[in-house]
């Protein structure tokens, strides 16, 4: 019996998302920006049965020596963002199932509040919400917007991360208790103050002590999410995440990912399963496999080089426009984005110019794998992934960025995958909650296993 999969999709409140294709009549510049668009993208992903729709997000913007390039407000590069996390109550109300997971950095956010955030959320959601924790994205642009003296380097800030995401775990898991809110009008009892366990955290980064003022909804704490695949993001995963998302791009290496991350939870104490690996995939689909390769070719001429180098450095600080394209880039190390970076210059392999860097980049850029073809061929070759790496879920990436690549899969591809048993035919009504959806624990709750369960004292 093949391996049943979560299916998520990945999203931006970004004109593009990644490699500017506005201009292309299946962009989204002009609909990102409305309320209206993305209440009937979410509700066909609902209706299709998805899981969950993945919001990336990033208080910066690309910069070059400090500077936003003109490309970036130009082109629209990940260029303006509005901010998703003040869409997800529309969202929810509007659907039924959808499950929505925000990305939240742990720079310059503070523990509380994003909590109370998250609590809120898991509340207006009925428990349909989901957390992808970051260390920072663009992130020398992030301090500066925000006058951050020194926001550390990219191993230091996992090592903040951890303690961020202990004091939300401590205030969600470890202050009310399951029966301490009572609304009871009779006894003039709204909650009950001797099941509240007051938190005093002091850490290393991190001081908070109280009470916290959410009471626990249907999952308490939101789903953990986590995308860095770094040496120093793997295992941050294994101590933390229940679902962590790669940008797999070959069996091979993907298979890597996922017996390291599953290693690393065994060595938390954690079983491998606790951890649930979730690949990003571009899929171009068409009736026919001429169709299809016709429309992978249309989208990929709207990839411009330039446009190319300037995400790249939004990403790592790293600038290749500079550079002879014949010249061999020689080992670099980023503490923007160091995922990326080791993509393209690993040890015992031969070095890459910056050429090839690039025209790489231009035409993945930080994607997972690409695939097109016919309904058969997709099928096969997810099938293949699925197989051969060990994953437990795929999300899928939009392609000229508006929604028809998720309708095209959803109407062409996803019953030959629910035929093969890789989908579910149907939903169960006993998984309402995105934990039990994508984890399947069979509990709303975080796992015993997970190790945020310390925090319940009582």
């Amino acid at each position: 019996m093949p391996k049943q999969i979560s299916l998520g999709v990945f999203e931006m409140m970004n004109p593009n998302n990644g490699m500017p294709t506005w201009t292309h009549p299946l962009g989204k510049g002009d609909r990102y920006d409305s309320v209206e668009y993305w209440v009937e993208v979410a509700r066909m992903l609902d209706a299709a049965d998805v899981d969950f729709l993945f919001f990336a997000d990033t208080y910066g913007y690309a910069t070059i020596d400090g500077a936003m390039p003109d490309l970036v407000a130009a082109h629209g590069i990940q260029f303006p963002g509005f901010d998703p996390m003040l869409l997800i109550s529309a969202l929810a109300r509007e659907t039924d199932r959808l499950g929505f997971v925000l990305t939240s950095p742990t720079t310059v956010e503070r523990p509380y509040a994003t909590a109370r955030r998250f609590a809120t959320l898991d509340h207006y959601t009925a428990g349909r919400i989901g957390w992808n924790v970051v260390t920072g994205s663009s992130q020398a642009t992030t301090d500066d917007l925000f006058g951050v003296a020194d926001s550390g380097t990219h191993d230091s800030r996992y090592d903040v991360a951890d303690e961020f995401v202990d004091v939300c775990l401590e205030l969600w898991e470890g202050v009310w208790e399951d029966d301490a809110l009572v609304r009871d009008p009779s006894r003039n009892l709204f909650v009950d103050p001797a099941k509240l366990h007051p938190i005093a955290h002091r850490g290393t980064h991190f001081a908070s002590s109280g009470v916290f003022a959410i009471p626990p909804g249907p999952q308490r704490s939101p789903v953990l999410f986590q995308a860095g695949t770094s040496a120093r993001g793997r295992a941050f995963a294994a101590r933390n995440a229940e679902a962590v998302l790669i940008q797999g791009q070959s069996i091979p290496k993907a298979r890597e990912h996922v017996d390291d991350i599953r290693a690393q939870a065994v060595a938390h104490g954690r079983s491998p399963d606790d951890v649930k690996v979730v690949t990003g995939v571009t899929i171009t689909v068409a009736p026919t496999h001429d169709e299809a390769v016709a429309l992978r070719t249309e989208l990929e001429g709207l990839y411009a080089v330039e446009d190319a180098a300037v995400i790249f450095a939004g990403f790592t600080g790293v600038d290749l426009s500079a550079f002879d394209p014949s010249e061999p880039l020689t080992a670099i190390a980023s503490d923007q984005g160091q995922t990326l970076v080791d993509r393209f210059v690993r040890p015992g392999q031969p070095v890459p110019t910056v050429g090839d860097v690039l025209g790489d980049f231009r035409l993945r850029a930080n994607r997972g794998f690409q695939i097109t073809g016919d309904p058969a061929e997709v099928a096969d070759e997810l099938q293949a992934i699925v197989e051969g790496t060990g994953i437990d879920g795929i999300m899928l990436e939009p392609t000229f960025g508006g929604p028809e690549a998720f309708e095209a899969f959803i109407d062409l591809v996803q019953p030959i995958l629910r035929d093969r048993g890789l989908l579910p035919a149907t939903r169960s009504a006993s998984e309402p909650t995105l934990r039990e959806r994508v984890t399947g624990a069979g509990t709303p709750h975080l796992p015993s296993a997970h190790p945020g369960a310390r925090f319940r004292t009582f």
